[in-house]
């Protein structure tokens, strides 16, 4: 008797099943893995952002830079991106009078969003100081301006 050995249709329908079923599990978590690293180098170009005018401050002696696009790019250039997607990919630096969400009035870019928020009011005690522009929260809950 002539006998042939392979897989029943059964079978392969119940392997293709289990395949489907674990790959709906996984692409989720492949997807928040994603975003948890663009957050994690989003954290880690706002340090060398800082950093670079840390260094511009005490090299020049107490004085902040304007902007951080022409007489800064001597410290930092390119400015690098947020790449979290609350903050677009951007590395759009917006100068503001007050942190995002702070209530503050920014007479530069009151509606923009994403990329970067630099505070260049003399007058405020953010003076300098520079945050991921959106008030929108990562994967932990955490306010992109607390960075």
């Amino acid at each position: 008797m002539n006998r042939h050995e392979g897989f029943t249709l059964i079978e392969l329908m119940i392997v293709v099943a289990i395949i489907g079923v674990l790959a709906a599990i996984a692409i989720p978590r492949f997807a928040q893995m994603l975003e948890k690293s663009r957050e994690g180098a989003t954290k880690g170009n706002l340090s060398s952002i800082r950093s670079a005018v840390s260094i511009y401050y005490s090299e020049r002696e107490g004085i902040f830079p304007n902007d951080l696009t022409t007489s800064f790019t001597g410290y930092l250039y390119p400015v690098p991106y947020a790449k979290a997607s609350p903050l677009g990919n951007s590395n759009t630096v917006n100068l503001a009078s007050a942190p995002p969400g702070s209530g503050g009035a920014s007479p530069f870019s009151a509606a923009l969003t994403g990329g970067w928020c630099y505070i260049t009011d003399p007058a405020s005690p953010y003076r300098g100081s520079i945050f991921a522009n959106s008030t929108a929260t990562d994967t932990k809950g955490n306010s992109f301006t607390s960075y």
